[in-house]
């Protein structure tokens, strides 16, 4: 096998949450141009149906679940259906949701509703995948830099769950990678344009993207070459890691 035959994922079936939009179909197309049938899924079946064509035009399979992430039925459901359509070895916790609420205000509510789909949902999905993982493979939990460092916005509810993405990672990796041949790992994105960047103040993506070393924000094909890194064979010694693909934002 050379070099880039090891990040082929021919034959395999890839879950990806969230894939209704942004960095979901990136994640979904980029995984499907690496040889993976893909399931979709998300709130907005609708729109799964567009992200569907951009698998099925890279030449595989694409089958799309309608899924609310933070209803544990939801994602046995998905498991379910992807288990029917082949033998799943790849999961993208990637479904999520903001909010910029200050603190002193953010109601019981809309915190635990953050947390409801982007800590407790990826716990769900993880669970639910890695029980139709019946030959190994990989969760890649979709977590972000907020969770490293603050960006300097009220993001409570958001970096806390981001940075408990982190732990689960952790603890799932001790936990699976040995016993189940399941490897997990997070990967924290910097500033993507995506619909949750869309919700920023105005004027805040322009003058994060100064403040970076790269002097840029990320392409969502980086952000989805690294997941088909931490998905395919050349991954297949990484386990417990965050990998952090942000332009340098950490470090500045």
């Amino acid at each position: 096998m050379g070099i880039l035959d090891k990040f082929r994922l021919d034959g395999q079936v890839a879950i990806v949450t969230g894939a209704s939009s942004g960095l979901g179909v990136a994640f979904a197309k980029g995984l499907a141009e690496a040889g993976a049938d893909v399931v979709l899924a998300a709130r907005r079946a609708d729109r799964l149906k567009d992200t569907a064509l951009l698998v099925e035009a890279a030449g595989r399979r694409a089958l799309v679940v309608q899924a609310d992430v933070s209803q544990p039925d939801d994602c046995r459901e998905v498991a379910r259906a992807a288990a029917e359509f082949g033998t799943v070895s790849v999961l993208v916790n990637n479904a999520g949701v903001a909010s910029a609420v200050p603190a002193s205000r953010e109601t019981p509510e809309e915190f635990l509703g953050v947390m409801d789909v982007n800590l407790n949902g990826a716990y769900w999905m993880a669970q639910a995948a890695a029980a139709v993982m019946t030959s190994g493979g990989s969760i890649i939990n979709i977590s972000s830099v907020l969770g490293l460092v603050t960006g300097g916005i009220p993001q409570a509810a958001y970096s806390a769950s981001k940075a408990g993405l982190l732990g689960l990672t952790r603890d799932l990796a001790q936990q699976w990678t040995g016993r189940k041949g399941i490897r997990v790992n997070a990967i924290c994105p910097g500033f993507f344009a995506s619909e949750m960047t869309d919700q920023y103040p105005p004027g805040y993506l322009e003058k994060m993207r100064a403040s970076l070393p790269a002097g840029r924000v990320g392409d969502p094909e980086e952000l989805a070459a690294a997941v088909v890194f931490l998905a395919s064979p050349a991954g297949g010694y990484v386990t417990g890691e965050t990998l952090v693909v942000d332009g340098g934002a950490v470090i500045v």
